[in-house]
């Protein structure tokens, strides 16, 4: 079956709701002793459970509440300043000379416009973080629904190898009967003993695989790396693919990136507005209280403003440089588009290659190939073959189921990295389509 829609409008889901930290960014890795999973995990609880507890994430989350503080640094006004004189002093060393003693408070007035245009600006600042999480989310949900199928793989070939070694067995006894009753040569045990030799060291191989994989997957899920994970889905076709124009259209209005891409636009618009408002100054005020020896206290008030005499310094600084910042934004979102088309169009093919391979190998190789063992098998067992035709037709029924679970994992692989490539769940294919049961 295809990756579920689930996968991606989890990520979208974790975005809306980021409470779920299980795991602190930058904790230790735990190595403990292996530790047993509460039960069999499906592919879309595995991505479920990456969402909630990768580390990465939960450090990308933190960005975008950085990110979201930063609207209030943008909008804040400076904290007033306590400023105090003493004039006609007559000991410079001795303050209490002095004749007037001043006390005054400092503060500035920031020009409203300028504030709300900062505080958009640090606000696009926060939606870019948020595609940014969005986008990680949805490549971490790939990541894991691939180490979902890797793991899947691994135990497959598993199982395949197991099926190799009891041929082998079969094919050993089969073999040293008839060496024993003259109708087999010695060089035919001796093949047959190194054919079942060859089985048991393939199985002891795959073991790295195996460990390789489920390691990976606990990675992703923030779990101990060496921690059980027991898996409920099995190796499945996907579904039939929708149309590439619908992929398309669906990838320019999803990708987490072009989203971002168009936020960040928007801001330098909003940026090159603000640099160009240099001549809307702050208000510098100063309330002074005045105690002269002699009379009576009294209050005094002090106002000024930055004058913007030199403004072709920021015509040609601020100015100049936040419209070449737009210009470079909106080519590098076209940029950005054309990347986004390929990358679909190569996960678009390398989804409906992969889909007509395993229909392949389903359908013709891997259903010859057993037929063709099983007639070898059958004529060495009445002594109608040599050992060499059994163990290469062996070999070759073996190869294809391989080949088969292989391209089983890479089908339903393609397909998560088309939905990553989207940045959506893939629409449903159209009436008609060819669909691979």
């Amino acid at each position: 079956m295809r990756v579920s829609a689930i996968i991606i409008w989890s990520s979208a889901l974790a975005l809306a709701a980021p409470s779920g930290r299980s795991q602190v960014a930058g904790a230790p890795l735990s190595v403990a002793s292996p530790e047993a999973a509460p039960g069999p995990l499906s592919r879309t609880q595995a991505v479920d459970e990456a969402l909630a507890h990768n580390p990465a994430l939960a450090a990308a989350r933190e960005q975008v509440e950085e990110a979201k503080a930063g609207i209030s640094v943008a909008t804040a006004w400076a904290d007033p300043s306590l400023v105090t004189e003493a004039d006609q002093l007559k000991n410079f060393l001795s303050p209490r000379s002095a004749s007037e003693r001043d006390v005054g408070l400092q503060f500035t007035v920031p020009n409203p416009a300028r504030t709300r245009l900062n505080g958009k600006v640090a606000r696009g600042s926060w939606r870019q973080m948020q595609l940014v999480l969005l986008q990680l989310q949805q490549q971490t949900a790939a990541q894991t629904a691939q180490a979902y199928d890797a793991l899947l793989v691994a135990r497959r070939h598993q199982d395949d190898l197991n099926q190799s070694q009891e041929m082998a067995r079969q094919i050993l006894k089969t073999t040293e009967a008839r060496y024993r009753a003259g109708t087999a040569a010695r060089l035919d045990a001796l093949k047959a003993k190194v054919d079942y030799s060859k089985a048991t060291n393939l199985l002891i191989a795959n073991e790295h695989a195996r460990t390789t994989a489920q390691a990976a997957l606990n990675r992703l899920l923030g779990r101990p790396i060496n921690a059980a994970c027991k898996t409920a889905d099995s190796l499945e076709i996907p579904d039939a693919l929708p149309d590439l124009a619908a992929v398309q259209v669906l990838a320019l209005n999803s990708r987490p990136e072009l989203l971002s891409a168009s936020v960040q636009q928007q801001a330098a618009r909003d940026s090159t507005t603000l640099a160009k408002q240099y001549w809307l100054p702050d208000l510098n005020l100063t309330l002074w209280r005045s105690h002269i020896v002699g009379a009576p206290d009294s209050y005094k008030f002090d106002g000024g403003i930055s004058v913007p005499l030199f403004f072709w310094q920021h015509e040609q600084g601020a100015v100049a440089q936040a419209r070449h910042h737009e210009r470079e934004l909106s080519a590098s979102g076209a940029d950005l588009s054309a990347q986004v088309a390929l990358d679909v169009q190569t996960a678009y093919s390398a989804a409906a290659t992969a889909l007509r391979q395993v229909a392949y190998l389903r359908d013709e190789l891997v259903p010859q190939a057993k037929a063709a063992y099983h007639a070898a098998f059958e004529s060495y067992t009445l002594g109608g073959s040599s050992s060499l035709e059994l163990l290469d037709a062996k070999a070759t029924m073996l190869d294809a189921e391989s080949q088969l679970t292989d391209a089983l994992g890479a089908a339903s692989d393609a397909q998560a990295d088309l939905e990553r490539a989207v940045g959506a769940p893939l629409p449903s294919a159209p009436t008609g389509a060819p669909h691979e049961k």
